[in-house]
């Protein structure tokens, strides 16, 4: 079931059933939009849509219907994150490690090896484990970033105003004209050289506020593996802003 036909403008919200999920669809009305698009926001817990204004409501209702496999496939592909738990596997710096549960009311989070195998340590009630890794993850996002970003404006001639972490979901990383640098913790779970990336990208900001060729050029110079990285983030992104820490 989609939209009455009587109606002459799409609701700004709703909800759609796929393969199982109910997932909110925003609808947001353009004016330079020229076609109706779709897009699944980083994550796959929610849809954006993008309407030209003056479509039809029937219109808006037959591109959703067609685009129902298309999105019950990709949402299919997205991995699935059970609630974080003892046991349960988390990615920090690009290796998988297990959530082992100290029992001990407290204690500070940290990596550790158990048994042989990668591993964080987390104390305190089972209830608070989302809240204590993303302390930890927040702790050591900020370290990585603050390296790397250091040594990538020390080696173009630039300074930094403030680095700031955030959640966002539709950019990892952000510089501001005044020298403040924005990133996304949830980047400590990639691995160490798609963070340096991220660093650098930021950075190459503070000398062009672009992604013109100078852009990319600097980029490329700070960190050469910026097209690998790119790929990992592309294909892997939406994995990292899929696990809920609520």
């Amino acid at each position: 079931m989609f939209f009455r036909r009587t109606r002459t403008t799409p609701p700004k919200t709703r909800t759609l059933k796929i393969g199982g999920r109910e997932l909110p669809l925003t609808i947001r009305s353009d004016r330079r939009a020229t076609r109706l698009t779709l897009r699944i926001e980083p994550g796959g817990k929610a849809l954006k849509m993008t309407v030209p204004v003056g479509v039809p409501i029937r219109d808006v209702e037959d591109f959703l219907e067609r685009h129902h496999g298309w999105l019950k496939s990709k949402l299919a592909s997205l991995p699935a994150h059970d609630s974080l738990r003892d046991g349960s596997e988390i990615p920090f710096r690009g290796v998988k490690h297990r959530i082992v549960l100290t029992g001990k009311l407290r204690g500070v989070t940290e990596a550790a090896e158990v048994d042989g195998a990668p591993a964080i340590l987390v104390s305190g009630a089972p209830e608070h484990v989302g809240r204590r890794l993303q302390d930890f993850l927040k702790k050591e996002a900020r370290r990585d970033l603050e390296l790397y970003a250091r040594a990538h404006a020390k080696a173009s001639g630039r300074k930094i105003a403030s680095l700031r972490l955030k959640d966002t979901k539709s950019r990892w990383g952000s510089c501001s004209h005044d020298g403040n640098l924005s990133f996304s913790w949830r980047i400590v779970m990639a691995p160490a050289s798609v963070i340096d990336y991220l660093a650098a990208h930021e950075v190459a900001h503070l000398s062009e506020m672009n992604h013109g060729p100078r852009f990319w050029a600097l980029c490329h110079k700070l960190c050469p593996g910026t097209d690998e990285a790119k790929a990992w983030l592309k294909r892997h992104g939406s994995a990292l802003h899929a696990i809920d820490f609520a």
